[in-house]
């Protein structure tokens, strides 16, 4: 029984240690005489005491065994939705010769969407012909637990792919899955049993747009937030985690393929979407909007960048002649800081921070080879520059970027803000790497058309 519980999520942990608490208290009000006086005697309270010390230390440690564990990385852009690893992930200083170890590969359909790593799942999202699928597997062996699919219908006349785009989102015990179709489904982490399903483009009156849903939504309590985009109010929906229903619904705006992110300044606590043409902070417990601001440009364009929030600035940036904006986050406003479109004008990619800087990829997959860029991001200074450098995801960890690149390569670089320094580079797949790639206790989870990889990157004695 206690190897189960130091393998259960953090939640039944903390469950486990109030409850050995609770259970010592109630032995010791059972020696209590009605007014109140102590009728233990001493052999009875050495022994209790020990029992109430057993039980603290086992429940101490079963909690401390799952903080200790090197990050999970539960959900789009890992723990803080920043694409920063753990602090307690070490990976390798360079590529051993021959390039790291593939631990496992598995095969799997279509989509862009990365992997979630949580609670000693791995969770895929991804689609064979008009089936959606859900798959949970062993982190370490890809071994399957288990495996759902849904029906769906969705076709883009633009890109060949049909999605989904979504990273799953996992979260007490439960998985949260946003098909391209709009099907929103809360699952059992450990069954797959569906718990509840909303179809968001049907009910909310959601317009076709280029390549469908591609916005994943965020977790504030016990809600779960969502960019769906649909008509009369329904831009942005709060939804009950505990049964899908609908809690609350904001703005006309229609989506993007940005994903939310959060954060609490001044004792506010501000969502912030990324929209089709908007920018915006909102209150996640009532849907009230403390700001928002014109950002994206009409036309066949996208916003697909995630905003990224470091100390109080907010950092925003898209291709199409639109370019990068830093804001200060306040409670009812965001003054500009500094706009420009040479800085940073990214098309999909998020940059990421390390330190004082951001580094991100210039550039469109459609052009010319982007460049990878470390700058400031409170004053859009470019430290330097990597030209032809090419569309590619990347991750912050342990003082180093891991760079997976749209062409199938990795790529491991000091995170420095002074100068570019490659650590090592070798090719992991001969088609597209699209999907974000995620970094769970130094195996990195590479997605590319056909085929997830587990690449190990763990730091050796």
């Amino acid at each position: 029984m206690l190897l189960c519980r130091l393998r259960s999520p953090l939640a039944t942990a903390k469950r486990v240690c109030y409850r050995a608490l609770s259970d010592a208290a109630k032995i010791q009000r059972l020696y209590l005489r009605p007014d109140g006086t102590d009728n233990m005697q001493a052999q009875q309270r050495a022994g209790f005491h020990k029992i109430a010390r057993i039980l603290a230390t086992l429940a101490a440690l079963m909690l401390s065994a799952r903080l200790s564990r090197a990050g999970d990385w539960p959900q789009i852009l890992g723990p803080a939705r920043n694409g920063v690893a753990a602090t307690d992930e070490k990976i390798v200083d360079a590529f051993p010769k021959g390039g790291p170890r593939t631990v496992w590969e598995h095969k799997v359909g279509q989509g862009y969407a990365g992997v979630a790593v949580a609670d000693g799942r791995l969770v895929v999202f991804h689609r064979v012909g008009d089936q959606e699928i859900v798959e949970a597997l062993d982190p370490e062996t890809a071994k399957p637990i288990w495996k759902v699919s849904f029906p769906t219908s969705y076709s883009s006349g633009i890109d060949p792919d049909k999605g989904p785009r979504c990273v799953p989102l996992i979260h007490d015990g439960s998985v949260y899955v946003f098909g391209v179709g709009g099907e929103l489904r809360g699952l059992d982490l450990r069954s797959g049993a569906q718990r509840w399903w909303q179809e968001t483009k049907r009910e909310f009156k959601v317009p076709e747009s280029y390549f469908g849903v591609g916005s994943t939504p965020i977790i504030e309590k016990d809600l779960l937030l969502a960019n769906v985009g649909g008509k009369s109010g329904h831009g942005i929906v709060a939804f009950s985690l505990a049964d899908g229903s609908t809690r609350w619904h904001s703005l006309d705006d229609t989506a993007s393929y940005s994903s939310p992110t959060a954060v609490t300044l001044a004792g506010v606590r501000h969502v912030i979407f990324v929209t089709r043409l908007n920018a915006l902070s909102i209150d996640p417990e009532t849907g009230k909007v403390h700001w928002q601001f014109r950002f994206g440009a009409p036309g066949p364009t996208v916003n697909a960048a995630s905003p990224q929030i470091v100390d109080d600035y907010l950092f925003l940036s898209a291709s199409y002649g639109v370019g990068a904006v830093c804001r200060k986050i306040g409670k009812t406003s965001a003054p500009e800081v500094w706009a420009n479109n040479s800085t940073m004008s990214s098309q999909f990619n998020t940059s990421v921070p390390s330190g004082p800087s951001l580094f991100g990829v210039d550039g469109r997959r459609d052009g010319p080879p982007g460049s990878l860029r470390c700058f400031d991001p409170k004053t859009g200074e470019v430290r330097w520059s990597e030209e032809n450098f090419g569309a590619a995801n990347l991750i912050a960890a342990d003082g180093k970027l891991v760079i997976v690149t749209d062409g199938g390569e990795l790529v491991l670089a000091e995170a420095s803000s002074e100068k570019y320094h490659e650590l090592g580079r070798v090719k992991l797949s001969s088609s597209t790497t699209r999907a974000l790639p995620a970094l769970s206790q130094g195996r990195l989870y590479v997605r590319d058309t056909s085929t997830l990889k587990c690449i190990d990157l763990r730091r050796t004695k």
